[in-house]
């Protein structure tokens, strides 16, 4: 069916889709997901952020934390000891999303073999070229 004959304009089909778009990108980027897997098991501390995510620089982990907390998948809490210490947790939000990720992980475990073997067989009919190195 044409947009034609709903009714729905490209506009509203727009409007309707930036903030879901908006959300996804936020909850799905690389470093969001990396970080709401890290944090899933209670609180954590910023150097063990850091340690368990594997490639993201300081600047980046605070700037990912700082967006999933304003987002309200992460608070921070900040207790009064010298130094300060800081941790970071899953808000109950974050936790359904956590158990989302874990379908959406459990999901390409069981099909990653049959994934490969259709780029496989697509290499084969579409790119020769890339056969032959």
């Amino acid at each position: 069916m044409s947009q034609r004959n709903t009714g729905v304009t490209p506009q509203a089909v727009h409007a309707q889709a930036c903030p879901v778009r908006e959300v996804l990108d936020r909850v799905a980027g690389k470093w969001s997901v990396l970080i709401i897997v890290a944090a899933a098991h209670g609180p954590i501390r910023f150097t063990e952020l850091e340690r368990s995510v594997e490639g993201i620089s300081r600047r980046m982990l605070s700037l990912t934390l700082r967006n999933l907390e304003r987002d309200g998948l992460v608070t921070r809490t900040v207790h009064a000891t010298v130094p300060p210490k800081v941790e970071y947790e899953l808000t109950p939000v974050a936790h359904e999303l956590y158990e989302t990720l874990l379908s959406l992980t459990d999901w390409a475990e069981r099909h990653r073999g049959t994934i490969a073997e259709s780029r496989a067989a697509y290499d084969v009919q579409h790119r020769p070229e890339l056969l032959d190195v």
